[in-house]
């Protein structure tokens, strides 16, 4: 693992609940918005991290430049415990596996969460070591239009079956021992980034 200066890493106090939301944000928009202050609600965080990820080893085209999609970020997300971070290019990470690796390393004593959507779940089990994730840290899934049942009926899902959290105690997530994870209800904002980036007209100028 790089040994990186601390001032270049988001802070976080010992104790802090932490949420980490990763994904391309290509581009970030107001549904990534909702599901992180509902998810800083709902599972009573101090702060989440948006992980901007260089690349998704999922899909064979390339996102937007990094410093085009942070910059998107900051004009849609603002809110004082939200952190906008680029940590997975600081620590040259390719997999979220390593990247939750290197974090828990890092930060010892802070109750992190890992944030995802309900389709992501629905594919989990394709992730590189997905495994891992959910036996290092729990996980809230939150809940997409039209993807609570491909979600409920994954194959992460049926493994970790004995694992799951009932949304009406998704608040004491953090800090459980994992595997942990709770299909979040929430209210519905039928947003897609792929949508948006077949409109071709949402990268900052």
């Amino acid at each position: 693992m790089p040994v990186l200066p601390r001032h270049t890493m988001p802070a976080a106090p010992k104790g802090a609940r932490v949420g980490l939301f990763g994904g391309s944000f290509d581009p970030a928009h107001a549904g990534h918005v909702h599901v992180t202050r509902q998810a800083l609600m709902r599972l009573r965080l101090d702060q989440i991290w948006w992980l901007v990820t260089p690349g998704n080893p999922l899909k064979a085209q390339g996102p937007a430049p990094l410093d085009t999609r942070l910059q998107r970020a900051r004009a849609v997300m603002c809110h004082p415990r939200v952190r906008l971070t680029q940590i997975e290019a600081q620590l040259g990470t390719r997999f979220s596996a390593d990247t939750v690796s290197a974090l828990l390393q890092l930060y010892p004593h802070r109750d992190f969460v890992w944030i995802m959507g309900a389709d992501n779940l629905a594919g989990f089990h394709h992730w590189e070591n997905w495994r891992a994730i959910m036996n290092s840290l729990p996980v809230a899934v939150m809940a997409r239009p039209g993807q609570q049942r491909g979600a409920l009926a994954s194959v992460a899902a049926r493994s970790f079956a004995a694992a799951r959290v009932p949304d009406r105690q998704a608040a004491t997530l953090a800090g459980r021992r994992a595997p942990a994870w709770s299909f979040v209800m929430l209210p519905m904002r039928d947003i897609s980034s792929t949508r948006l980036r077949a409109q071709g007209d949402w990268q900052v100028r």
